[in-house]
């Protein structure tokens, strides 16, 4: 009889020890048998995000990027964003100020960055040279950081990179599309 009890506790033990050791190979076992591959990190890599969004959104964070950017410009201009790109703003005139509307046609390049083409102008009623009055902009009015303008060629490239975004985000164009209303932007974050 103490061999049977024997014999059961020792049968028994071994299951358990399979059992355990069984479960001890399926947990260590990689899903599906493969080696899980950790993702890299370098340093300065940039994560991106793609953002879909509307003329009444990208009007509300232009103005409210300008209004911190050139709050200490002596002279005031705002841009809104409708069937095309619009820069409204005044000109000094003798002793008076004329008002300014400037229209632009924008397109997304393919490095990230936003052109726009200067489509009309109104300076009051004056009929003004579009490279001067634009000349007279890049001079006078204080420009936020990457904001380029090529007064001979009648265009602003706005290097979206050089922006100044919070926590060392970047910003890329993606498309610019205003008759759909269709625009979207890259958002690269650092990972490091």
């Amino acid at each position: 009889m103490k061999n049977k009890w024997k014999t059961a506790f020792f049968v028994l033990l071994g299951l358990v020890l399979a059992g355990i050791v069984t479960i001890f190979i399926l947990a260590t076992v990689p899903p599906d048998g493969k080696e899980q591959e950790q993702t890299k990190v370098q340093d300065g890599e940039m994560v991106g995000f793609l953002i879909r969004t509307n003329r009444d959104d990208v009007n509300k964070l232009i103005n409210h990027y300008l209004q911190k950017e050139v709050a200490d410009s002596p002279v005031n201009y705002q841009v809104q964003v409708n069937d095309e790109v619009e820069l409204y703003g005044t000109v000094p005139f003798f002793s008076r100020e004329l008002n300014m509307k400037l229209t632009f046609v924008p397109e997304a390049l393919e490095n990230g960055d936003l052109l726009l083409k200067q489509k009309s102008i109104s300076v009051g009623q004056l009929r003004l040279p579009v490279p001067y009055v634009l000349e007279f902009i890049r001079k006078s009015y204080k420009l936020p950081r990457g904001v380029e303008i090529r007064s001979n060629e009648r265009q602003i490239l706005v290097h979206m990179q050089q922006l100044k975004l919070k926590s060392d985000a970047k910003i890329q164009a993606n498309t610019f599309d205003l008759e759909k209303d269709d625009i979207s932007f890259k958002l690269l974050v650092p990972v490091k």
